[in-house]
């Protein structure tokens, strides 16, 4: 007859088996990160032209504001490009 203690010591053996057992490794989690700086609304001056002078400057302002605005909206995209392009490219 077996005694209690190899009795013991054969099921604790047993019972760590699995944990030898080759387990291949969690996948890694993959990150993503929106990195695209914040943007304002686009806002254009308020005019109220009396003069020739006054409506041309009113136009070189309103152009200036349009060029800001696009220039937000270019970063913006090439923003998420970047970010599509770094997502594309991993496993």
């Amino acid at each position: 007859m077996t005694s209690p203690f190899a009795l013991g010591l054969l099921l604790l053996c047993l019972t760590l088996l699995p944990g030898c057992a080759s387990v291949p490794p969690s996948p890694v989690p993959t990150l993503i990160v929106n990195g695209c700086p914040p943007v304002t609304r686009c806002q254009l001056p308020a005019t109220a032209p009396t003069t020739n002078g006054a409506l041309h400057l009113a136009l070189e302002r309103t152009e200036a504001a349009w060029a800001m605005c696009a220039a937000q909206v270019d970063m913006i995209v090439e923003c998420q490009q970047e970010i599509s392009d770094v997502q594309t490219k991993q496993p």
